[in-house]
């Protein structure tokens, strides 16, 4: 099997076209991400994510989805169900700690029964963002708590719950996306946050969970670290932080490429992307003429990179043999109890 080009791709709509099967074969992303626009039934999601496989040949191909709960949630009913938000899970956990815990587990089980039943075996979840009171909203409910603490014990156990399903988790944003005072979509925040500070609160979680295999950087400019780029163009963010003082060295892929957080056009963003550190670089919007340039300045994954995306691809499993019906129904009970509504 050829060898994959270092990127995550989207494609435009509920199908494929034969220019994007063409352009899929010649360029051979290592996986896909799908949106809500990639979305109508579950019979249109399977056979979408069984073609995307089929035109780069290779049936393992990661395929991504954020399916988080709360706002962000690509899956609705009835091809899934409407799930809660991070933070009211988090709300479960500070009334009890164990209950909200089991929650957690719970709900991530749910996700992974019904992404693999469509051919998606990778979640970008869990979010381990710590938010300040003065953070964007952009994460918000998004987040299991303002306790750091707190984030790492309900983003272990979500990724525990999407591996015991067959489902790969996606830590992010890393190295902290919750002292952000702008939506990344749409401009670039920085975070004049010290590093002394940044360190005793917000990398916590992604230090506790650092032996994941993939990770999303955050278009965030720490600037007692770096002054001028965001983490993912950062060469010493991605090395003396996330290499080094988190200590992370699983596959590390960029947030989407398409955000205006970046600046430059898409071959300056690509070639600064790989130029910093990152191992994958993730365009989701679906334009071909813009993954075309993302793919021509894109390297074929090779050296640490080629090792750390094998450790992923080996590393997805057969989800084990518990009954869907009995956590789905444990799990309702359970919201159901502490009042929370997820419609």
């Amino acid at each position: 099997m050829r060898e994959s080009k270092a990127m995550i791709l989207g494609c435009a709509g509920l199908s494929l076209n034969e220019a994007e099967r063409a352009f899929f074969k010649e360029e051979n992303p290592f996986g896909f991400i799908l949106f809500s626009r990639n979305i109508e039934n579950a019979e249109q999601v399977l056979r979408l994510t069984k073609d995307l496989r089929a035109a780069i040949d290779n049936p393992q191909a990661p395929i991504l989805i954020d399916q988080e709960g709360g706002r962000v949630q690509r899956l609705r009913p009835p091809i899934a169900a409407n799930y809660p938000s991070a933070s009211q899970l988090g709300e479960i956990f500070q009334k009890k700690a164990d209950v909200g815990l089991h929650a957690v587990w719970l709900m991530s089980r749910l996700h992974a029964f019904d992404l693999l039943s469509l051919g998606i075996n990778v979640n970008c979840l869990p979010v381990l963002d710590v938010p300040s009171p003065d953070g964007h909203e952009v994460i918000g409910t998004r987040a299991y708590s303002k306790r750091a603490e707190d984030v790492v014990k309900m983003g272990r156990v979500a990724c525990e719950g999407l591996k015991a399903g067959g489902v790969l988790p996606v830590i992010k944003h890393m190295p902290g996306h919750g002292r952000a005072m702008a939506d990344t979509h749409k401009e670039l925040p920085i975070v004049t946050t010290s590093h002394l500070d940044l360190s005793a609160s917000d990398f916590i979680p992604f230090k506790a969970l650092s032996e994941e295999l993939m990770a999303m950087s955050a278009h965030v400019v720490f600037s007692d670290i770096d002054t001028s780029n965001p983490a993912t163009t950062s060469a010493i963010v991605i090395h003396d932080i996330i290499r080094s003082e988190i200590g992370f060295d699983g596959l590390l892929m960029s947030d989407d490429v398409s955000m205006n957080a970046l600046s430059g056009d898409f071959a300056q963003r690509t070639s600064r992307i790989f130029s910093a550190g990152c191992d994958i670089v993730l365009h989701c919007g679906g334009d071909m003429e813009e993954m075309e340039t993302v793919a021509s300045n894109t390297p074929i994954l090779s050296g640490a990179s080629h090792t750390r995306a094998a450790a992923v691809l080996s590393s997805l499993a057969e989800p084990d043999d518990i009954d869907e019906q009995d956590i789905r129904q444990e799990f309702e009970a359970l919201i159901s109890e502490f009042g929370i509504n997820a419609s």
